[in-house]
């Protein structure tokens, strides 16, 4: 019988410890946007209006490498605006919205050279240190001249 108490006891602390964390995990609303470093932030738009102010819109922000990097795809729909991609002033950034962690070093300082087209999906991988971006986390995107929020990571 003390043994099974034991056994019952052990459950319900697991349990309870099971709760507690995924409460914490879970957010009870979106994020809201989460304030990047000055000289950073850039205005902020749209998912949908991203292609006016950068040239490009977002097809896919995912973490892979076991959650060691993250892959931010993009597709051109305005080559001489997406030429902001390139500029040192507006470096892309992933800023994971509970967090504020702003992961932007290229994996292997790997980034596109020459000239953009139109149509063509593009990628930018991310050292994601820590694993600190997650599968369906929100984050900030920073592509060029602008930035957009809530971005979905599969």
């Amino acid at each position: 019988m003390k043994r099974l108490a034991s056994v019952l006891a052990g459950v319900v602390v697991a349990a309870a410890g099971l709760w507690v964390w995924h409460v914490v995990r879970t957010p009870d609303a979106p994020a809201a946007a989460v304030p990047v470093p000055p000289g950073w932030a850039r205005p902020a738009v749209a998912a949908d209006d991203l292609g006016q102010a950068s040239g490009v819109t977002i097809t896919r922000v995912a973490v892979t490498a076991g959650g060691g990097l993250v892959d931010l795809r993009f597709r051109v729909v305005d080559p001489e605006r997406a030429h902001a991609l390139h500029d040192a002033a507006t470096p892309p950034a992933v800023v994971d919205e509970s967090s504020g962690l702003v992961v932007h070093d290229l994996l292997m300082n790997h980034e596109h050279t020459g000239d953009f087209r139109a149509g063509v999906t593009y990628y930018l991988v991310f050292n994601n240190p820590g694993n600190w971006v997650r599968r369906g986390a929100r984050v900030t995107v920073l592509l060029g001249n602008a930035e957009v929020a809530h971005v979905r990571v599969v």
